[in-house]
């Protein structure tokens, strides 16, 4: 009726936002495409690809590593054992522990690894206790390799966690970028002693 006054409208509790607009959260368990989750797995492929250029861009070994979980980085880094004067600061490990700390537990049940090479035994330990899902590698690593090339730790039938391994994804610019760095190494090696 007119003149009337309507009833007061209750307001709705404010919610915080905390979805990654930058990322689709879309993740196999939500139902995701085949399509879907390809384009997902470029993008954080491609992401980990970005820190091993920062690796190289520091005189590291190019190897880059990101952390996935629901459909957004948690965790990311590069090689950095010469410039941290520290052996384990490979990617796969400094990944993992960012991504321990951003999701306040050291078991990333869950998440994915995408890292541009093949996990050394080291990397391999680390990802196995923290029961990463899966782990997506670039190119292979057929002299320390721990997920099936020299050595099987990542789903060792004498382990209490297996991991998902998916081989060779974006191995070709995965791997271009170590045969790069490594032929500059060896000509200024080579240039380096004919100065001497």
């Amino acid at each position: 009726m007119r003149g009337q006054p309507k009833p007061a409208r209750r307001p709705r509790p404010a919610t915080k936002d905390t979805t990654d607009h930058a990322t689709p959260r879309a993740t196999p368990e939500l139902g995701a495409t085949p399509e879907l989750q390809g384009r997902l797995a470029l993008r954080f492929m491609r992401a980990a690809l970005r820190e091993a250029k920062r690796a190289e861009a520091e005189g590291e070994v190019p190897v880059g590593a990101v952390v996935e979980h629901d459909g957004r980085v948690v965790g990311r880094a590069h090689n950095r054992p010469i410039g941290l004067s520290d052996p384990t600061a490979h990617a796969e490990v400094l990944a993992l522990r960012r991504a321990g700390r951003k999701l306040g537990n050291y078991r990333l049940a869950g998440c994915t690894l995408y890292v541009t090479i093949e996990p050394c035994a080291m990397c391999a330990g680390a990802i196995v206790h923290a029961r990463i899902k899966r782990v997506v590698y670039g190119t292979r690593d057929a002299k320390a390799g721990a997920a099936g090339s020299v050595l099987q730790v990542l789903s060792h039938p004498q382990l209490n966690h297996r991991v998902e391994v998916t081989a060779g994804f974006m191995e070709q610019e995965c791997g271009e970028l170590l045969r790069a760095f490594f032929r500059q190494r060896r000509k200024k090696e080579r240039i380096d002693s004919m100065s001497d």
